[in-house]
């Protein structure tokens, strides 16, 4: 994407309504004013559902058409990816969709303890030198983060085309004994995953299924 397309986008962002981007000092403070208050964003007590990393935000706006009574919050740090979730939430009135440009190391600052019900973490880097672990979205700094704000029984999703990201989950959930309510290392050649894992496909994903690759997903909680 050219630089004056991006430029463009980051206007754009700037008057949708649908996008929230924290300043620095509401952040470094710790005083983000929609913390504990996103409810009032939305206009509802609808639950609160997650998608970080979310890129272009077809996962944020594939669930929000096929759960109205649910509000749903697409993250990430690239303005000019997200201005195309946004954009389509605004043409298609979808009014329990937000976006919200961050990093996601910074939840904990953005959502008050037990104001999310569910997250999705759909098609991250897998950081899979070691070097890189921290940047690692299941590692165990972020799994403590998650159940910071998550609900008491809050759901955590994981959709990868990484067999290792997929594997290093699953081996570090099974180690701190969490619950694991299902895993399916290749969705669409096993039965049993939820309608939307197979419903909703990514940009990555559908070149991802086009190489052949496996898709596979966990779903889990972390108990309090």
């Amino acid at each position: 994407m050219g630089s004056k397309n991006k430029l463009k986008r980051f206007k754009e962002n700037e008057g949708f309504d649908n996008v929230i981007q924290p300043k620095r000092e509401a952040l470094s403070s710790e005083k983000f004013e929609l913390r504990g208050r996103w409810n009032e964003h939305f206009k509802n007590d609808n639950p609160i559902v997650l998608e970080l990393g979310c890129g272009k935000g077809e996962y944020t706006v594939g669930l929000a058409r096929q759960n109205g009574d649910k509000n749903f919050i697409g993250i990430d740090i690239k303005g000019a990816r997200l201005w195309r979730g946004a954009k389509t939430a605004l043409e298609e009135d979808l009014t329990n969709v937000a976006f919200l440009r961050t990093q996601i190391e910074l939840i904990d600052v953005l959502f008050e303890e037990n104001e999310v019900s569910e997250i999705w973490i759909t098609f991250p880097d897998p950081q899979i030198k070691y070097k890189r672990m921290k940047h690692r979205m299941t590692n165990q700094e972020f799994l403590k983060k998650y159940k910071y704000i998550l609900k008491k029984d809050g759901l955590v999703h994981l959709k990868t085309d990484s067999e290792f990201m997929h594997g290093y989950t699953l081996g570090l959930l099974q180690g701190l004994d969490l619950d694991i309510i299902y895993a399916n290392h290749d969705v669409y050649k096993n039965e049993g995953s939820p309608k939307e894992v197979l419903e909703i496909q990514t940009f990555y994903e559908k070149q991802y299924l086009e190489q052949n690759k496996p898709i596979t997903y966990i779903q889990f909680r972390i108990p309090s």
